[in-house]
């Protein structure tokens, strides 16, 4: 996982995803931290991607956080902090995704459609919520206006 190879939003993102695991006292940082941390950006991609599939964001985010309660606690906190398995494999896979695609650069709107494919509770929690990789494709798609992600400003220089 190379952070230089993610656009600037989603490496904000992750640094949000690491902020959410460690106020809550988690273990570490899980795909739900960071698929939190991308729909909670004010300035990103991913809201108006979601809002294009007719989501309700409000209560995607308020189930986000019943899935954030759930995860494991660390007894007593010592500020060491790690990205979890589960958020590497994701990671990866979007990191695959993008490479097929083309992209130079690894952005939000690939790991939420990784995410997205996901079997693990993460995944079915976007599925009720409407958000499937067919439907998410055409979305990113018209999102992206045909562009590849070359440049690690993609995300803010696009219009969402």
């Amino acid at each position: 996982m190379r952070m230089d190879k993610m656009t600037g939003r989603l490496q904000a993102a992750l640094a949000d995803a690491q902020s959410i695991a460690v106020g809550k006292d988690h273990t570490a940082v899980a795909p739900v931290h960071l698929i939190t941390a991308l729909v909670r950006q004010k300035e990103g991609s991913i809201r108006p991607l979601l809002a294009r599939l007719g989501v309700r964001v409000d209560v995607l985010d308020r189930d986000l956080d019943q899935l954030l309660a759930n995860q494991p606690k660390i007894g007593t906190p010592t500020g060491d902090m790690q990205i979890g398995p589960e958020l590497v494999r994701l990671l990866n896979l979007a990191d695959r995704a993008a490479q097929q695609r083309g992209d130079q650069f690894l952005s939000s709107e690939i790991v939420l459609l990784a995410a997205a494919e996901d079997r693990a509770e993460l995944g079915k929690l976007l599925a009720k919520h409407g958000v499937e990789k067919a439907r998410l494709e055409g979305a990113v798609e018209q999102l992206r206006g045909g562009t590849n992600v070359n440049d690690a400003a993609a995300e803010e220089q696009r219009e969402a």
